[in-house]
This record gives C-alpha cells, structure tokens and sequence, in this order.
C-alpha cells in the first residue's frame, strides 16, 4: 500500500506540466521497477492515467482521482490538496456543473459594501444559483475552523445576491423573475460534515450526483432568495 501511495504522489508531483518519463516517476517514488510497472498498468486500466512510450501523463480528471485515491491510502490530505491546482479543481466542478445544464462562470470577482469578493465557481440554472468555494482539506478539521470556512461563504453568496445586478457582473440570473442562491463548500474527500448550518459540503467526486439530487431537496439547505424586477432584466440585455 505504501508502494502504491508513494507513487500517486510522485505522480501528482510531476504531471503537473504534463507528460513525464516513467522512469522519472519512478525514481522519485523510489519504487522497484517491476512493481511500478505493475501499479502503473493498474492506474490505466483504471482510467486514471495514460501510459505511452515510455511516458506517462494525466489529464484533470485523473490527477483528481488520483489525489482522492492517494487520500483514501493514507497520504496526508493536505499535503494531497496542495499537488493540484485550484484550477483543476474549478474545471471539474464547472464540467459537473455544465453536465447538470447550468451556465457556469469561474472566479467571480465583484464589489459589494465597500468590499471586493470572489467566488470560486457559480453555475446557474432556474431557478438556482450554486455557488462553490473549491477548499483545500485539512485533516482533522475543528469544528470551529469548518464554521469559519461555512460563514465565509455564506457571507460571499449573500454578497453576491445582494449585488446584482451590478456594473460590469452579468449572470444568467439576473434575467430570471427570482432566484434561490446556494452556498457550497467543495472538498477533495468526504468528512466527517456532510452539512454544516444546513450548507452542504461535497466531495468533489460526488459533485455530480449531488447536482443531479439537489431540486429534491433545496427547500431543506441555506438559500437568499432574490427577486429581479424588469429593470433588473433591461439592464442585463
């Protein structure tokens, strides 16, 4: 097992840019030969890598699986995290997003209260407005740090609802009669939290099958109902 998390690692740490050699991955994972290539042709049956010419490389998706299942073996969730890109994890919860019909806009930036904000990942589609901050797990989470990590986006989605429609934001939603915003938090394995004051935290594998589900049960999690009035949809167009 540890053969086998030692070398997701090594391959997170270098598919970051791409294609590597697989002797390299395998130097750096300080596996014996034969057992890497053993767990690599494992990896790409399992689709989360590919293997060509003595070369080795991983598209978005696969170097998330790989995170989760280095994750599940052991290897520190922190440390795990930090080998992907925020971008990685915003393209996946924009596919799954675009997959659930939403029209989605990554890292919005708007002001509000005198204050600049971001937003990880919006996907709107009627009458909702998911929207996702991608966070980095710890292992271990306190309860107080996951509440800080919960308001904040609370407080980010508010600001957002409160904002629009806003110079030089322009968001699906705003043409809509009334919207429901949603805070999510995203995370790369499931915890101990599946909701905390009734805002979902999803690990991002599941992602998918939480958009599919989340019209049955929206009336039961944290929403700001926004209502736009026809000056609200002639200032969008």
């Amino acid at each position: 097992m540890s053969a086998e998390r030692n070398l997701l690692i090594s391959l997170l740490k270098l598919t970051k840019e791409g294609s590597v050699l697989t002797e390299t991955v395998n130097k750096d994972a300080r596996v014996p030969l034969a057992i890497a290539s053993k767990l690599l042709e494992k990896l790409q049956n399992e689709e989360l890598i590919y293997l060509k010419s003595g070369s080795v490389e991983a598209d978005s998706n696969g170097r998330l699986k790989l995170a989760v299942k280095a994750a599940t073996l052991g290897a520190d969730i922190e440390r795990v995290s930090n080998l992907l890109c925020w971008q990685e994890f915003e393209a996946i919860a924009a596919l799954a997003l675009k997959n659930n019909g939403y029209t989605v806009a990554n890292n919005v930036r708007f002001k509000h209260a005198g204050r600049k904000w971001e937003i990880d990942a919006v996907g709107c589609k009627k009458p909702l407005v998911v929207c996702i901050d991608c966070k980095h797990w710890q292992r271990g989470l306190s309860p107080s740090a996951l509440r800080r990590i919960v308001d904040s986006q609370v407080e980010r989605t508010q600001a957002l609802a409160d904002s629009l429609p806003g110079v030089g934001l322009k968001m699906e939603c705003a043409k809509w009669s009334n919207a429901k915003f949603l805070p999510v938090i995203l995370s790369l394995i499931p915890t101990s939290f599946k909701f905390y004051n009734n805002v979902p935290i999803v690990p991002i594998l599941q992602l998918q099958d939480f958009l599919y589900q989340l019209p049955a049960y929206t009336e039961t999690l944290k929403t700001f109902h926004k209502k736009f009035n026809k000056l609200s949809h002639d200032f969008q167009n």
